[in-house]
């Protein structure tokens, strides 16, 4: 949970109920249903949430406000995946999951120091745990319009030789530019397949053997006998 009273104290009662229902079973995660900002901003939410369900197939709906059963920590800090976005990681570990709603509350004191481009980075950090399923995703997209350009070329030359219908010069250039699409796809798609390929090989920031460059120091506060 954050610190800035957004997070409250009452939602983390509705957590630990949640929690002890399932009897730490699974992971309960705080769903947001409605946001406070400026219309601005969540018009460019709305959009974002968009694109994350298309790219990824998952719905954006929680941040990281959550409680989390002690035995998953052991799948999720050998995820690389945790280094660039915590809720996204638990959500692509298929670790099991409930969500409740709880609304968000108000901050404390000041605002928010996270501007657009802080945003949109933090966005794309999201995304970027689900790569390996984008990059299969508009793979697909990709030849499905290189195949898609494939029937619009065969269409011309079926107008163009067997009817009245075609304008002079028409089926040159309409040809020559479903080509080109055809180029620019099929590149694209063996780009995302590079990609793909080069993901599942790459390993990656590994919390639970590369933490020690990022932690100076660690105090045990409580120790439970």
């Amino acid at each position: 949970m954050d610190s800035d009273g957004e997070d409250t104290a009452e939602g983390v009662l509705r957590l630990l109920n949640a929690y002890t229902d399932v009897h730490g079973t699974k992971a309960i995660f705080a769903e947001r249903r409605r946001r406070s900002e400026s219309l601005v901003f969540r018009s460019f939410y709305r959009l974002y949430r968009v694109l994350h369900r298309g790219l990824t197939g998952v719905s954006v709906r929680v941040g990281n406000f959550s409680i989390l059963p002690s035995k998953d920590l052991n799948t999720l800090v050998a995820m690389s995946e945790l280094w660039n976005h915590y809720a996204a990681a638990v959500f692509r570990s298929k670790l099991p999951l409930a969500m409740i709603p709880i609304p968000r509350g108000t901050r404390i004191a000041g605002s928010s120091r996270m501007n657009f481009v802080d945003l949109v980075s933090h966005g794309l950090s999201a995304i970027s745990v689900f790569g390996d399923i984008v990059g299969v995703r508009l793979l697909i997209g990709s030849v499905t319009g290189f195949l898609l350009a494939g029937v619009g070329i065969v269409l011309v030359a079926i107008i163009r030789i067997f009817t009245n219908r075609a304008i002079p010069g028409w089926a040159t250039y309409a040809t020559g530019a479903l080509a080109i699409i055809m180029i620019q796809f099929i590149t694209i798609a063996a780009s995302f397949t590079f990609f793909v390929l080069f993901s599942r090989t790459n390993l990656g920031f590994v919390p639970v053997r590369d933490y020690l460059l990022f932690v100076e120091e660690a105090v045990s506060i409580y120790c439970h006998e």
